[in-house]
């Protein structure tokens, strides 16, 4: 197992490199998405509201193979590897979530993004098909010591406006008006049109489509469906395309919160099976609609148990904190991933 950071675009930077090189991790997962371009000072991870993220990038711009190439052989250069990208900007498939008339030119293009990023020599590419995104989460002092991090507090049913999908704003100036309403069974299709797409084009660049669980896993968010917030429908998305390319984003944090199945059971069925790209290593207490984010070591998981499962099932992949309750201290980012990143170094030290 090698251990890893999730980077945001703006801690692309060689200060945030050192710092993941000098915690011990040998990976990193990034996003190009700018979720911060409201807020990037002291930025731990967007929560957003009912106004979302911001504004989402250029739809007349996918990521470049040289865009792709330069972030790479920077991160290589600090004696870092590129594991995978983390989510499509909203910009570009807007209307594949929609199922909007420029679901097709929007396919096109991420099927060249996706050659740019196996030509970049980029292993893996996460996604969450979702309207609503990471939404209906709330910040407070949740965690050990009043440790600032993130939960829920009971859903969010407010309609999402048009123009805005996955949190962002693809279009201020949209008709006024919220998105039609759609039942689970119209979204699982648009999302087998995806797959169906994507998929050979992945499969012929070498890269894996790593599907993340719905955050948070609850049938309905802001008045929308949603697609994975049970553990079994996971295998329901990978029986979609036998593709090798098909593969996951496994959110030990988002899985737990899930009200069925079992983590521990969770894991072992989806690392045996060789499907899970890498993972977010994180810890919670409670279930949907109440649950919090806290420190690695004080959660309903047992963190060692599942890096036993792992092990078991030969689990090669990467983990990743994803993200970390914010610590009192002038760094309340870096001293919360070092902390996290510590414990997993440890932990996995002693389990060898």
């Amino acid at each position: 197992m090698k251990l890893g950071f999730g980077l945001y675009r703006h801690m692309l930077n060689t200060e945030h490199y050192r710092f993941a090189k000098q915690c011990g991790a040998t990976h990193l997962v990034i996003h190009l998405v700018d979720y911060f371009g409201h807020n990037k000072e002291n930025a731990d991870q967007p929560i957003g509201g009912k106004e979302g993220w911001g504004r989402a990038g250029n739809p007349n711009k996918i990521w470049s193979f040289e865009e792709l190439a330069a972030i790479k052989k920077e991160i290589n250069e600090h004696g870092l590897e590129l594991e995978a990208i983390e989510n499509f900007d909203p910009a570009h498939w807007h209307d594949i979530l929609l199922d909007g008339p420029k679901k097709e030119l929007q396919m096109a293009n991420l099927k060249q993004l996706i050659r740019n990023v196996g030509q970049a020599g980029i292993p893996t590419f996460g996604y969450n098909f979702s309207l609503a995104g990471v939404a209906a989460r709330t910040q407070g002092s949740y965690a050990r010591g009043g440790a600032v991090s993130v939960g829920m507090e009971g859903g969010d049913n407010t309609p999402i406006p048009n123009g805005m999908v996955w949190n962002m704003m693809y279009d201020e100036n949209a008709q006024e008006g919220t998105l039609p309403k759609i039942d689970h069974d119209e979204l699982w299709n648009r999302l087998q049109y995806f797959l169906d797409e994507i998929l050979p084009v992945a499969e012929e660049a070498g890269v894996k489509m790593a599907a993340h669980p719905d955050d948070p896993p609850m049938p309905y968010v802001r008045d929308t469906p949603r697609l994975v917030y049970q553990p079994g429908m996971y295998q329901r998305l990978l029986n979609m395309n036998p593709s090798p390319s098909n593969h996951l984003e496994f959110c030990l944090g988002s899985i737990t919160e899930m009200t069925e199945g079992d983590i521990y059971e969770a894991t072992d069925i989806y690392s045996k099976q060789g499907k899970i790209s890498y993972i977010h290593f994180r810890n919670i207490v409670g279930k949907v609609p109440h649950y919090k984010e806290v420190f690695v070591d004080e959660g309903d998981i047992d963190m060692f148990k599942i890096l036993k499962v792992l092990k078991k099932n030969n689990f090669d992949g990467v983990l990743i904190p994803d993200h970390t309750p914010q610590m009192t201290c002038d760094a309340p980012w870096h001293a919360g991933m070092a902390y996290a990143m510590g414990y997993m170094k440890a932990a996995i030290s002693l389990l060898e």
